[in-house]
């Protein structure tokens, strides 16, 4: 890597990504100022607290808080700055597409910060957007100002981890210039630069979600394959990533993935597609069983217990994974309101999603503990993998049960042990 010593940077937005980019710049020596619109979010950070979940995350700007510092105001985030670092969301739109207002509302907030070497997008785009994104600068007066892609590839719960240990830092831009900046300000980090144009760094981010999708998916379908004819799919798909040629990462069967990155990254890909007059069958299928499978569980249960209605069932684990409060496009979420419309009662535990978090999209009584979730109910469903859920007093749990009905959407628990405890016990593409 060039260019090496400390920059003043500005981030905007401080949500997942913007606030583990912040951190981990100054924690490689940069001088941040990270700038959000929200003022309960920027009273929550300047007071030491980091609004959410994240491993590392809050010591991390505990350490750094000389270098890092947050704020509501525009010209405090630019004074200075050398690079300014897009991280705003953006969410589907009613057609699927993604949603960039806050992008081009960040772009537009720049006009007359010519003082800028560089404006960096890190936030997840369509290909193409670089290129308005850069006619947007030239009109803003940004003439001279470089434009780099340089997509994230973390994962919550380990997002810090990621940030500092990349399998690779990819940087797009059209400016050799604002792409060695850019290298720069890694410097200490250990992996490859991998450099290209914009739209083809547009499109890794896309392209890597929608690959590892695809192989949640296809283990997902396997396992529907080995429930039907007697296979056990955790066998199988062992076996399967012990070839050097694949490997064993996700190709776990479950319940569906969910978060914030691929069911919007997956949409937004196949609506960009689309856009293009090309309809891409693979990934719509791949979107297509993803869906599916969050609603199989619900019909698991009406295939042991007939009609729900009236019936108490408890959902054990909300986030959308295990290490993570995020609740969007959690499994969690489409099982409550499939119960809910069958007529049953959903009661939810979860370690850390929050209430507040929950609230948009489910409506359920929540338990402090997994063994509160379960006394009484007619079913349970495990959504998340937390792993507590290993420690729970099983035997306990199926004499407090009104009915031992355990249906494990994640296959965490021994299905030979859990039939021997007295459950009717059901998994995915296991026999």
């Amino acid at each position: 890597m060039t260019d090496r010593q400390n920059r003043q940077v500005a981030v905007f937005g401080a949500g997942y990504i913007g606030l583990v980019t912040g951190a981990c710049l100054a924690e490689l020596g940069h001088r941040v100022v990270l700038r959000d619109i929200d003022p309960e979010k920027v009273r929550i950070l300047r007071a030491g607290d980091v609004p959410i979940y994240e491993p590392g995350l809050g010591d991390m700007i505990a350490r750094n808080k000389e270098r890092l510092r947050f704020t509501l105001d525009l010209g405090e985030a630019l004074e200075g700055a050398e690079v300014a670092y897009v991280c705003v969301d953006t969410p589907p739109s009613v057609s699927g597409d993604a949603d960039l207002s806050r992008v081009w509302s960040v772009v537009r907030s720049l006009a007359g910060a010519a003082h800028l070497r560089a404006v960096v997008v890190k936030s997840t785009v369509p290909v193409g957007t670089g290129a308005r994104a850069r006619a947007a600068l030239d009109e803003a007066g940004l003439t001279g100002t470089g434009y780099v892609s340089n997509p994230e590839f973390t994962a919550e719960g380990r997002a810090v981890s990621d940030f500092m240990n990349p399998d690779r830092i990819v940087i797009g831009s059209d400016d050799p210039a604002a792409a060695a900046l850019v290298a720069g300000l890694h410097e200490g980090i250990d992996a490859p630069v991998v450099t290209m144009d914009v739209r083809s760094a547009e499109m890794v981010k896309l392209a890597s979600n929608a690959l590892l999708a695809t192989r949640i998916s296809f283990a997902n379908e396997i396992a529907t394959l080995c429930e039907n004819t007697g296979a056990d799919a955790m066998e199988v798909l062992g076996a399967v990533g012990l070839d050097h040629r694949l490997g064993p990462h996700f190709l776990r069967p479950g319940i569906g993935w969910g978060g914030s990155c691929f069911p919007k990254d997956s949409e937004a890909l196949r609506q960009s597609a689309s856009n293009t007059g090309f309809h891409p069958m693979l990934l719509s299928a791949v979107i297509d069983v993803n869906n599916i499978q969050k609603r199989r569980a619900v019909q698991k249960l009406k295939d042991v217990l007939g009609d729900l209605a009236g019936l108490e069932i408890a959902l054990l684990g909300m986030a959308f994974k295990p290490g993570t409060d995020d609740m969007r496009e959690a499994p969690s979420t489409v099982l409550a309101s499939r119960l809910a419309a069958e007529g049953a009662h959903v009661r939810c535990w979860d370690p850390l999603a929050r209430q507040g978090e929950a609230e948009p999209w489910l409506s359920a009584a929540r338990y402090a503990s997994p063994d509160e979730a379960l006394d009484g109910a007619d079913a349970a469903v495990v959504v998340t993998e937390w792993p507590q859920l290993k420690d729970v007093d099983w035997a306990r749990a199926a004499a407090a049960m009104r009915r031992p009905v355990l249906f494990d959407g994640r296959n965490l628990l021994d299905p030979v042990r859990m039939r021997e405890l007295g459950f009717t016990y059901m998994s995915v593409g296991r026999p």
